[in-house]
């Protein structure tokens, strides 16, 4: 079923069409949720108040093409808002095991360092640095899902993308951030 289809599934009110969505998209609506809040919990509520919020609001979507943009757009404003309600967070602290071999736990603990990174951004910047490079949204689709402008969006990343080298001792010439991009 193609975006048009299910936008007008939604105007219909059909609830059935709340599967169809959720197979679809609840998976990256929780990750950029997860990535946001840091809580599974909280990423699933998320997704739900997502899915409800379009059956009640897909009069706002102007373009049924965008589809996946205002629903992302829709987590993440409930993820913000969730955070600015003060969501106590646990951080636990990694330790690797020292019997273990270096490269069976290097992209793990990289993985793990990344994330630690990006969870200490502000939540604005941590939520354009997630739709921008795990949901792949163009500059300009970030910009429309957090309300801002695309140069101040394009600003955000590039700070985000220099606090993230600066805290991660990302060292001159790697390639690990290098190759992040937000054109």
């Amino acid at each position: 079923m193609n975006d048009a289809v299910l936008v007008e599934a939604l105007r219909a009110g059909s609830a059935d069409v709340l599967d169809t969505l959720l197979a679809r998209f609840g998976t990256e609506i929780q990750t950029v949720a997860y990535l946001i809040l840091r809580d599974r919990q909280d990423a699933e509520d998320v997704v739900v108040e997502t899915l409800l919020a379009a059956l009640a609001h897909v009069k706002d979507l102007r373009d049924p093409t965008a589809l996946r943009p205002w629903l992302l757009r829709i987590a993440t404003n409930r993820a913000l808002g969730i955070r600015r309600r003060g969501v106590r967070i646990i951080h636990l602290e990694v330790v690797p095991d020292p019997g273990s071999a270096r490269d069976a736990t290097s992209d793990s603990a990289t993985r793990l360092t990344l994330l630690a990174g990006v969870d200490a951004l502000p939540a604005r910047m941590r939520a354009a640095v997630v739709l921008r490079y795990y949901a792949d949204l163009s500059v300009e689709e970030v910009a429309i899902a957090l309300g801002r402008s695309p140069n101040t969006i394009k600003s955000q990343l590039q700070v985000a993308l220099g606090h993230l080298r600066r805290d991660l001792a990302d060292p001159p010439g790697s390639t690990v951030l290098a190759e992040a991009r937000h054109d």
